[in-house]
């Protein structure tokens, strides 16, 4: 019994064993054989390829690794030198904004004086005669210029604003100032006339872009400047042939500050006194418009206003009956 079952354990064990080979042809053994010999022959050269890559690409990290701390460096310095030049830059503007004040607390001053010292009839006439009155001009026109594109921009942005009291306003008035005296001695005035067109255009520009009731006295001084000039024929011919003079009148008439309403009546008076430059204005001055508002001034609370409109109104009715 024992026996039998060990004979049939063995058959099976060798049909088990019989299971686990499997035939292959001989011409597919040698074909993988020869795969075999080829991968054993390859490989290694494969394996070093790989290694020689990978070599190459650390190589490349390095490099590039070196690159991005020299840019790294670069950028730190670059940052460094950017922050130190701000500082620069904020020391330098603050420099600047110390010498622009001095600079218009001088110019304050020395304009002052000036207007001081042109209140004198025989300092105006050696100024005249010095040959030394052209070059204050060109500079007054300039500043003057400046100054209107400043308000120009100022209007832009609706933020328009006056200091009195500012260096820079104390400036403008002694400059103005100034103008307005030259032009009250008749040397002066001849000479604005005839060699100062370019300052009278700039005073009429600036007049057109101070906001009404801002800067009276400012604008009390160039007009002043303009009907002293207005004495001269020759400086009321050129003034009346600023297209912006008619626009000016008009609106000047409407400023709210009595003062600067009076100085535009007598500028307009000057204007009404030559034959020629009425037939060249004659349109405007015959105005309807022109007349109202002339008219509305002469029930002014202020005595010189009031006497003033009255005459422009008497005079603008006498053209308007002659035409």
């Amino acid at each position: 019994m024992s026996a039998l079952f060990k004979g049939k354990l063995l058959d099976q064990n060798h049909r088990r064993t019989k299971g686990d080979f499997v035939r292959v042809r001989k011409m597919d053994l040698e074909k993988l054989t020869t795969e075999v010999m080829q991968l054993r022959e390859f490989l290694p050269r494969v394996l070093k390829g790989l290694s020689v890559k990978k070599e190459q690409l650390g190589q490349e990290c390095l490099h590039l690794q070196s690159r991005l701390d020299s840019v790294q460096s670069e950028c730190q310095k670059e940052r460094e030198e950017k922050l130190l030049l701000r500082d620069q830059l904020w020391q330098n503007g603050l420099e600047l904004q110390q010498q622009a004040d001095f600079c218009s607390s001088m110019g304050s001053a020395a304009c002052s004086l000036l207007w001081s010292c042109s209140s004198r009839e025989e300092t105006v006439t050696s100024w005249v005669a010095d040959g030394k009155l052209q070059s204050f001009l060109l500079v007054a026109a300039q500043t003057l210029e400046s100054f209107g594109k400043s308000l120009d921009d100022e209007m832009k942005t609706q933020t328009q604003t006056e200091d009195p009291d500012s260096n820079e306003n104390q400036f403008l008035l002694g400059l103005v100032g100034t103008i307005t005296n030259v032009a009250a001695v008749t040397c002066g005035r001849d000479f604005l006339s005839s060699s100062g067109h370019i300052l009278l255009d700039a005073l009429i520009g600036l007049l057109e872009l101070v906001k009404p009731g801002v800067s009276s006295r400012l604008k009390v001084l160039c007009l002043m400047a303009l009907y002293n000039v207005s004495i001269s024929v020759k400086g009321l011919k050129y003034i009346s042939k600023n297209k912006g003079l008619v626009p000016l009148i008009l609106t000047l008439l409407d400023d709210g500050h009595w003062e600067v309403c009076h100085h535009c009546l007598r500028l307009l008076q000057s204007v009404l006194l030559d034959e020629d430059v009425v037939l060249l204005l004659g349109p405007f001055l015959l105005n309807p418009d022109l007349r109202a508002r002339v008219s509305r001034h002469t029930s002014s609370p202020q005595p010189s206003l009031r006497a003033t409109a009255r005459q422009t109104l008497e005079d603008l009715q006498a053209l308007h009956q002659d035409h």
